[in-house]
């Protein structure tokens, strides 16, 4: 009989997301989810199956606030509070 390999402990109520919901909760595409998983840009999925995986909930949130602290950061240097798009970006 095999045994089931120690996993790490998570804090109770995380929850495994499937890409759909990752793809809602960061407004990516599939393609670029996994485009940044191969640059290290974003969290890697977990293996639940044969073939599926899932996302560590935490680890998307945590990717999203680090985002929201990059865009913080960069505000403060600009000195400004605008929730405006930054000035590269032109829509």
């Amino acid at each position: 009989m095999s045994r089931a390999k120690p996993s790490q402990a998570i804090a109770l109520g995380n929850r495994l997301l499937r890409r759909r919901e990752v793809e809602q909760k960061t407004g990516k595409s599939r393609a670029a989810i996994y485009a940044d998983i191969r640059a290290g840009t974003f969290p890697e999925p977990v293996p639940i199956g044969v073939n599926s995986v899932a996302w560590l909930e935490a680890e998307v949130d945590q990717w999203i606030a680090d985002r929201l602290a990059e865009r913080n950061a960069v505000r403060a240097v600009r000195g400004t509070r605008s929730t405006h798009l930054p000035s590269e970006i032109h829509l």
